[in-house]
């Protein structure tokens, strides 16, 4: 879907990615790399976790193979100085921001009784304050940028109580981020700034997911990062009227004219594990894909 390396459509334009150490955040940051973008990897990682590959140093010199320019910031985006000093940083090295993806969060899916109030405030300082806070200190300079863009990695708002009654503070918390979109999406409409949500229709294998899940048997019904990148390239490359969108990765890929699947399957010809916050229709589509696999076996 991309251009040939280092001279496609984000040749030269300013890109700042949370968390983008490691999983899908790294996985957009490389796609839009090998276009020849400039990447701001804004993550706290400094040192290698003993469970977790990856850090921002790591990450910009695989950018920087990809074809792309690097900036290893690090960035608690709770911290209202420490996002400022990315964002002039970014200013100073590169001249100005044309995208910016929130793609950081935290994550606790657990019951109400089961949620102490530190692992609450984390989810909302990160995922809904760190969003706001990241688009807020970005705007001044996305206004004068090339096709400016702000991408969310967050769910459609899907208002229903299946998505609420076992972790209402993480949906709470994740929603945020999809209130972000739906308002500043219509707010900076008129400075053409384009605002849009993208989810995962499946699990997607990462890191974390291989530490929750307990080792690589999560990758059976998962796929690859690679969907997620391929997805936010597309959305990314649209122009200004395309806003206010809450996109699935696959839904959006089949409507772009994408047919092939299986190759983003990280174990080709399993049941694919659904993600949350997803709308009947996207979850029904998945459900038939998986009946038909279960169908294959018999």
């Amino acid at each position: 879907m991309s251009s040939a390396k280092g001279n496609g459509p984000f040749h030269g334009r300013t890109v700042i990615i949370t968390g983008a150490s490691r999983g899908i955040g790294k996985a957009i940051a490389l796609k839009l790399a090998q276009d020849g973008a400039n990447i701001v990897i804004a993550a706290k990682t400094t040192t290698p976790h003993p469970k977790l590959k990856g850090t921002i140093h790591t990450a910009a010199k695989e950018i920087e193979e990809a074809g792309g320019r690097a900036l290893a910031c690090v960035v608690d985006v709770r911290d209202e100085k420490s996002v400022q000093e990315c964002v002039q940083k970014t200013v100073e090295k590169f001249g100005g921001i044309d995208i910016l993806i929130n793609n950081a969060s935290a994550i606790s899916p657990t019951l109400t009784a089961d949620t102490d109030m530190k692992r609450y405030d984390l989810m909302h300082n990160i995922n809904t304050r760190g969003t706001f806070l990241m688009s807020k200190e970005c705007l001044p300079y996305l206004m004068k940028g090339k096709n400016p863009k702000i991408l969310n990695i967050s769910p459609p708002l899907e208002m229903k109580e299946r998505w609420f009654q076992t972790h209402v503070a993480y949906t709470m918390a994740k929603y945020g981020m999809s209130m972000c979109v739906l308002g500043m999406s219509e707010e900076f409409r008129a400075h053409g700034i384009a605002v849009n949500a993208l989810w995962p229709l499946t699990g997607i294998y990462t890191a974390a997911m291989e530490m929750l899940a307990g080792g690589e048997e999560a990758k059976i019904g998962c796929r690859d990062a690679s969907i997620m990148a391929d997805a936010a390239y597309g959305i990314l490359s649209k122009g200004s009227g395309f806003t206010g969108r809450f996109l699935i990765d696959e839904d959006f890929l089949r409507e772009e004219g994408e047919t092939d699947f299986e190759k983003y399957a990280c174990v080709p010809g399993k049941e694919l594990i659904p993600d949350f916050f997803l709308p009947e229709d996207s979850l029904n589509r998945l459900f038939e894909y998986n009946e038909q696999v279960a169908k294959s076996k018999l």
